[in-house]
């Protein structure tokens, strides 16, 4: 155990937590001595616009952009000297599929996790391979629309003369790990969301590739363990920031991953919710959990051990709907939610306006349900905005429990968090105390953390990541909410006609898509 004497040297400097989100990227420099946050920034973009539906894609260059501008503008705003930042963990959006040609530069935009425009590549696959069951005794893991397998069979089946180029395949984080160091690698957190790589062996699964293309693992990176680092800075980064050439870029890993650092998730217990435009909850396991349903992910974390998670696609974009609708601010919005009773008078949301992944519904849309004249207004829409997109993430914890993860504390993380009233419907509808964190910076946090472990351990300091977030993260008692009894019961029964609703309206969202290629998607 190292305390505050031992390798005191080790803990000083600065390490920097860069964070590429869906919708912004967020760089933090982390105090080594403290854990404290001494600066931040954060840039905000967009999706490429007028794709078909289910399509969803970026540009990287946008990324590298925001990189470069959050790192500088976190610098200046921390007021430290570059030449003090010991080491780098980069942060990023799971699953998406950045193509890279011979040269090493980028081929197409990348299709993102919420992209579902790979329903048919998915059930190919999955059909190919003898069926989920199959799959899942294969690799771990179904395969769904969001992950990383099927948009390589979706370059390949519709963009030949792009796939034709396809030298290496890299996850948005590794992009940025490549662009910093020129080593192209993947870490076991963020590659077994990949659809790829049997999770309990961590390794590549020649079957999958072979389904796909057998001269797909070639352009495969190699993969490492979480503690290994990627390397050191490019020369040219050096240069451009003012750092020392032996700054270290940390394997870093998926979002997921890196908020289960950020937030302590990194021992047996311990379970995390995030509401973001995703909503997301994990927890940490020394074996592998394997869902024969394949509704919990049976991820890798990026500590060397396991994530089982579940994910749902669409949390604050249901609240952010609303919000916009009414032209409400922040506070406006929990205002209005508590106007409106708990359950909302029967009136309920699923919020599947990007499709769903838990469950698994790509051809999902938003509907609201119980809609009447006592239903029919901003209050009680709101108040079923955030009721909906919780009770979805509870269909999900539910299972967890099923498969063994009882929480006895949920910490929360994500925006939705920051709202008071969606605490107290966290609390109630999990049926457990939820609290937040001090430090909210989420998955940059956590990549700073890893950065910051991956160094002492360079240098000799052996440390667990568990030793660091025990350190550093700490709960907010402010914040604990602990569920009411007789909300409990209302969201129990709601839940049910929830479940019944996303189940039974399921070939109606299949007829519904159809009609929006024939009809409207031209």
């Amino acid at each position: 155990m190292v305390n505050d004497e031992e390798g005191k040297m080790g803990w000083k400097g600065f390490f920097i937590g860069i964070d590429n989100g869906t919708q912004s990227t967020k760089t933090i420099i982390v105090n080594g001595e403290d854990g404290s946050v001494v600066g931040k920034a954060t840039e905000r973009y967009g999706f490429i616009e007028g794709l078909p539906p289910g399509h969803k894609e970026q540009d990287p260059a946008v990324w590298i952009r925001a990189l470069n501008k959050t790192l500088k503008e976190a610098l200046k705003r921390s007021g430290i000297g570059p030449k003090d930042v010991r080491a780098i963990g980069v942060s990023a959006q799971q699953h998406g599929f950045v193509p890279i040609d011979k040269k090493g530069e980028v081929i197409r935009p990348a299709k993102l996790w919420n992209d579902t425009s790979t329903t048919e590549e998915c059930e190919y696959l999955m059909r190919k391979l003898g069926g989920m069951k199959a799959v899942i005794n294969l690799i771990g893991n179904p395969i769904l629309p969001g992950y990383t397998a099927p948009k390589i069979l979706w370059l390949k089946r519709h963009e030949p003369e792009n796939y034709a180029k396809l030298r290496t395949v890299l996850l948005p984080h590794d992009y940025l790990n490549y662009y910093l160091t020129g080593r192209k690698v993947m870490e076991y957190g963020d590659a077994s969301g990949t659809a790829l790589m049997d999770v309990r062996a961590r390794r590549w699964s020649k079957e999958v590739i072979e389904a796909i293309d057998s001269e797909l693992e070639e352009k495969l990176p190699p993969l490492q363990g979480s503690d290994r680092p990627v390397g050191f800075i490019r020369k040219e980064i050096a240069e451009m920031f003012g750092f020392r050439e032996d700054v270290l870029v940390s394997a870093g890993g998926g979002d997921n991953m890196m908020g289960a650092i950020g937030t302590g998730n990194t021992k047996k217990g311990i379970v995390t919710a995030s509401l973001g435009t995703s909503g997301t909850i994990y927890a940490y396991s020394e074996v592998p959990i394997i869902d024969s349903r394949g509704e919990i992910a049976a991820f890798c974390d990026s500590t060397n051990a396991w994530l089982p998670l579940l994910c749902t696609m669409n949390v604050t974009v249901a609240t952010e709907f609303i919000r916009r609708l009414f032209n409400l601010s922040h506070e406006e919005l929990t205002e209005v939610v508590e106007k409106a009773p708990v359950g909302s008078d029967g009136l309920i949301l699923l919020p599947y306006f990007e499709g769903e992944r838990t469950p698994n519904i790509p051809d999902g849309t938003g509907v609201y349900y119980g809609l009447n004249s006592r239903t029919f207004n901003k209050a009680y829409m709101a108040r079923a905005a955030m009721e909906g997109a919780t009770l979805g993430m509870n269909y999900g914890l539910n299972r967890m429990r099923d498969l063994g993860i009882d929480p006895s504390e949920i910490r929360l993380t994500g925006g939705g968090s920051k709202n008071k009233a969606w605490r107290q419907i966290a609390a109630d509808i999990f049926n457990v105390e939820v609290v937040c964190v001090s430090i909210d910076e989420g998955a940059a946090y956590g990549a700073a953390l890893q950065a910051m472990w991956t160094y002492l351990n360079s240098i000799g300091e052996k440390v667990s990541i568990q030793e660091i977030t025990d350190r550093y993260v700490k709960v907010d008692e402010s914040t604990r909410t602990r569920p009411n009894p007789s909300n409990v019961k209302v969201y129990r029964e709601l839940q049910k006609i929830h479940n019944f609703l996303s189940k039974n309206l399921r070939k109606a969202f299949r007829m519904h898509r159809n009609y929006l290629n024939r009809y409207v998607a031209r």
